[in-house]
């Protein structure tokens, strides 16, 4: 059975073309990417143990090992960052025998009165696991009529994976749904995760299970709404982790004077600012 290190290590070669780390072709191959001779080779390990570091029964390399293999994958900061941590999971150090309790959903006195104070802007306050847990009246006149705040606990993830408005409202859905997936291996503990999953993955089909497994370190860049009314929003993401929490407060900015206009225009009047915290 594979793991989440090995898993990435695989996905990461099959990606990479020799050609691009000054290798020649070997001829024809049956798969794609880079071949575990040459990475063995470039990290300095022997075939044998990289094969069982991705077949999932070495779950225990030491640093020099993982960072001998972000070296030869030629990984940027990002990706060595994720690397690291799977290599922790993998490892056990976030295992427990007993059922997880689900992730935490009360936001501190402290960061909903910020919340407050960035009114009537666009603010929310999310866990990685995508749960939506306060948020501003500007957040609220964003996604108005997009069905994103329709349930009593509305959650990001499920939402971009079971609501085929989801599509529609996010205009580069598949670099969102990137984000979310990836966010699921940064919650508190693995086992949050699966808890998680275990619930999602069943209703949200094959292409969210894909995406889990081959680790994509998402790209953040500017976020492009199709606002119901038909208004198009280009927006910039600035993120405040919260990390005592396991939450983050996360402010979107109006990347243009368009944007900045158009959400001005979706705002209630004044006298409403209103905040929303889920308990």
């Amino acid at each position: 059975m594979g793991t989440p290190l090995g898993d990435f290590v695989r996905a990461k070669r099959d990606s990479i073309e020799p050609a691009s780390l000054g290798l020649p072709e070997r001829g024809r191959r049956r798969s794609p990417g880079l071949r575990r001779l040459d990475l063995a080779a470039r990290a300095g390990i022997s075939v044998e143990y990289l094969t069982r570091i991705e077949q999932g029964r070495d779950r225990n390399p030491s640093i020099a090992v993982v960072n001998a293999l972000a070296d030869a994958l030629s990984l940027d900061p990002a990706e060595r960052n994720h690397l690291r941590y799977l290599a922790k999971i993998t490892g056990g150090e976030c295992s427990a025998h007993s059922r997880p309790a689900p992730p935490r959903r009360e936001v501190r006195a402290t960061v909903l009165e910020t919340l407050r104070l960035l009114e009537p802007g666009v603010a929310v306050v999310t866990n990685r696991l995508g749960d939506l847990l306060a948020r501003t009246s500007g957040y609220e006149a964003v996604t108005r009529g997009t069905g994103l705040l329709d349930s009593d606990a509305p959650n990001l993830t499920r939402y971009l994976f079971t609501d085929p408005r989801a599509r529609a409202f996010f205009a580069d859905w598949d670099a969102v749904a990137d984000e979310q997936v990836f966010d699921l291996w940064l919650a508190p503990s693995v086992e949050n995760s699966e808890w998680f999953t275990s619930e999602l993955a069943p209703v949200a089909g094959p292409d969210f299970t894909r995406r889990l497994n081959r680790h994509t370190v998402p790209r953040r860049g500017e976020l492009r709404l199709n606002h119901p009314s038909g208004l198009e929003l280009r927006l910039r993401r600035e993120i405040l982790e919260l990390s005592e929490d396991g939450q983050q407060l996360i402010v979107f900015l109006p990347a243009d004077e368009a944007t900045a206009g158009a959400v001005a225009g979706l705002l209630r009047p004044p006298g409403g600012g209103r905040l929303r915290a889920i308990s």
